[in-house]
């Protein structure tokens, strides 16, 4: 009897748990997600579509979050023609982010601190061609919308075209590591 007791009791404990907490999915049509990524010899920036995600909440504190990021829609936005189509069909080859074996990216939040005022340290698991590692960043929630912005350093993935870490000689070829994210979610 007592068993049953205990049992009834975590139970209860759980279904209150689940009850407080609240899932809020992304609005992807409103969300985005922009980068920037730096060579030597200047820059390029575009967009990235947000396939699905939600933030979870707990008496109204971030508790978690995850997210799948649609890499066929990668895409510059500081080109046209041609060159638009080049460099967006480099970005999607082997070279960077092979978007035919791997059309998906993901964000899995792992640990959470609040900051206060609506600011949250995450650290979080980003997989990027089946290759994860860790990511921190803040993630300032207010009201239906949440934003961040934070690098990326592109050769944890194994993407390594350009990059003078491992290659030499490179000159004004050279490709910068990081690669900014700048995020606006809409809930």
């Amino acid at each position: 009897m007592k068993n049953l007791k205990t049992i009834a009791i975590a139970l209860f404990v759980a279904i209150s748990t689940i009850a407080t907490a609240q899932t809020k999915k992304v609005d992807v049509t409103k969300s985005t997600v922009h980068w920037l990524a730096k060579k030597v010899t200047g820059q390029h920036d575009g967009t990235v579509n947000l396939k699905d995600g939600l933030l979870v909440f707990k008496d109204n504190k971030l508790k978690g979050g995850n997210f799948t990021v649609d890499m066929t829609s990668l895409t510059s936005t500081d080109l046209t023609g041609e060159y638009l189509g080049k460099l967006n069909g480099h970005l999607k080859s082997e070279d960077f982010f092979g978007t035919e074996k791997h059309p998906t990216s993901k964000l899995v939040f792992k640990k959470i601190t609040d900051k206060g005022n609506g600011v949250y340290a995450v650290t979080a698991d980003l997989t990027i061609k089946d290759v994860t590692a860790p990511v921190t960043f803040n993630l300032t929630v207010k009201g239906t919308n949440a934003s961040t912005k934070f690098n990326v350093n592109r050769t944890k993935y194994g993407i390594k075209y350009g990059s003078g870490s491992f290659f030499e000689n490179l000159g004004d070829k050279a490709i910068n590591d990081e690669f900014e994210l700048s995020v606006s979610l809409q809930l």
